[in-house]
């Protein structure tokens, strides 16, 4: 018969271990390659994108050596287990455009491009995608705005095309109350075509859609339709001046 101790003993091998996570800009070649595995393993391998690459299992492409690279580490087995790939204002300057340039005309964002981050290539590991892991990555991003005295945030947020893009047009039409104001209007080079894709009434907004637009984010205009990844993407600008008050105590004021 098992004792009070044994039974006790037993318990503590099959609880899982405490995740000690920590966020933070990755500091060597090392961590960037591993966070260019992560992307791999995510877009390509889970959600199927086609990625032009050099490096077999590696997410790697023409802007990645000139962004900042946001992780997040298991400290228990150094693991990355989520990241964000930042480009500042002056580093969009040295590569001559913004990643989400590709998709859509921000002329009408010209006169704010010394104030603009551009994040993008989100993606967390299946085990870790918890609000645990998202409320990091959040916090490191809103701690480099504020560190650097950026003003504006951009970044094409995806919506999968599996469904044949009904769930897209759907989330598109459902979020006119976020719209930006006319001046801050971007156009897709590639539009996703409305008019002839039936729109589901009940679209399912993807988390992280609803996280942007619950800060304060505006939609910048109509998706554009992104093949590789196929998926159709909005062209996202959150301002700092309009982030909800509540999120900036969450994140802003967090300590990472």
């Amino acid at each position: 018969m098992e004792t009070r101790n044994e039974r006790d003993e037993q318990a503590a091998l099959l609880r899982p271990a405490r995740v000690k996570l920590h966020v933070g800009l990755a500091s060597s070649p090392s961590e960037i390659l591993a966070a260019q595995k992560l992307r791999w393993r995510v877009f390509a391998e889970e959600l199927g994108a086609t990625l032009p690459t050099r490096i077999p299992g590696v997410d790697q492409d023409f802007y990645d050596a000139y962004c900042e690279h946001l992780i997040v580490r298991d400290e228990a087995n150094g693991r990355i287990v989520g990241t964000y790939r930042i480009l500042s204002p002056l580093a969009a300057r040295r590569v001559g455009s913004y990643y989400s340039e590709n998709e859509f005309d921000l002329t009408r964002l010209t006169h704010l491009r010394p104030r603009i981050v551009e994040v993008g290539r989100s993606c967390i590991d299946p085990e870790y995608r918890t609000g645990a892991t998202i409320a990091l990555l959040w916090s490191g991003l809103a701690r480099y705005m504020v560190d650097n005295g950026y003003e504006y945030l951009i970044g094409c947020a995806s919506i999968g095309m599996q469904d044949g893009g009904h769930n897209a047009v759907g989330i598109y039409h459902a979020l006119t109350a976020h719209e930006a104001p006319p001046e801050y209007r971007v156009f897709p080079r590639h539009p996703l075509p409305l008019e002839r894709i039936w729109a589901s009434p009940h679209p399912d907004v993807p988390p992280l859609i609803k996280g942007y637009l619950r800060a304060g984010a505006w939609v910048c205009g109509e998706p554009a339709w992104d093949p590789d990844f196929n998926t159709a993407d909005l062209l996202l600008l959150l301002p700092m001046s309009r982030v909800n008050a509540r999120y900036a105590r969450h994140f802003v004021e967090r300590k990472v």
